[in-house]
């Protein structure tokens, strides 16, 4: 049986096995599998890969898109660029090489929703994982942009800033961070939201609840809004590529 699978610390939000035990049914693929393996620690990959032999690929998701990086035998350079995770190949002598499909399944899934513009400008909400894979993505579209952090430190904005004038500033804001994610669906980022209009654009990597917090108020003032499932399908299929030896 060859299985895949998606590590991370809490996975009851997670669509990814659907997803990939609906691809697998509809390629007739009935030697293929999909789990789910809940990790208290990035530590404990070494010992899943002993119990499970068979594993021929896993996706990363929060919180060790980052933490996972000491356990890898090397990482392609699409991990190198972003500094994060989401995809680990195993091949057939054991090694594990990093990739990260995250920034192309938002690139591609943000060119279909936000009409680039010059002198476009964006507030990525979040620092972790997700948010380094989103600004790797704006980078390539020339789209200028803040990361936000509710810690007081470092080279970013925090919520505090968050004026209604940076936001008028801002027309792209982009949540990478799990607030809203079922079954938490009572939060949402700490925004002026009441300082929303028309001209936003705002795109959440959360994709369960399809509609979170965030976009409710979002839709509200009349923003246009987009949940993550379409960025989760274009990472996935990039991922399934990988681990199928097939070259971008």
């Amino acid at each position: 049986m060859r299985t895949f699978g998606l590590i991370g610390r809490s996975l009851a939000h997670s669509f990814s096995q659907t997803y990939f035990t609906q691809k697998f049914y509809n390629l007739r693929l009935d030697d293929h599998r999909y789990e789910l393996f809940e990790l208290a620690a990035a530590s404990e990959l070494p010992a899943l890969l002993a119990q499970n032999p068979d594993l021929a690929g896993l996706n990363v998701t929060i919180p060790y898109k980052e933490q996972i990086w000491p356990y890898l035998t090397d990482v392609a350079s699409s991990a190198a660029r972003v500094g994060a995770v989401n995809v680990i190949e195993i091949r057939a002598d054991g090694s594990l090489i990093g990739h990260n499909t995250d920034y192309v399944g938002f690139r591609e899934s943000l060119r279909t929703f936000y009409p680039v513009a010059a002198e476009t400008r964006a507030l990525v909400l979040g620092t972790g994982g997700a948010a380094k894979a989103v600004a790797v993505a704006l980078r390539e579209l020339g789209i200028a942009h803040w990361l936000v952090s509710r810690d007081p430190l470092g080279p970013h904005l925090t919520y505090a800033d968050l004026t209604p004038e940076v936001l008028a500033a801002h027309p792209l804001i982009i949540n990478t961070t799990p607030l809203g994610t079922y079954p938490d669906v009572d939060t949402c980022p700490p925004l002026p939201y009441a300082a929303l209009t028309p001209q936003h654009y705002l795109y959440d990597l959360v994709y369960n609840p399809r509609e979170t917090l965030f976009l409710q108020k979002g839709r509200a003032a009349g923003a246009q809004t987009k949940n993550g499932f379409d960025m989760l399908e274009r990472q996935a299929e990039a991922a399934w590529a990988i681990w199928n030896g097939v070259k971008s």
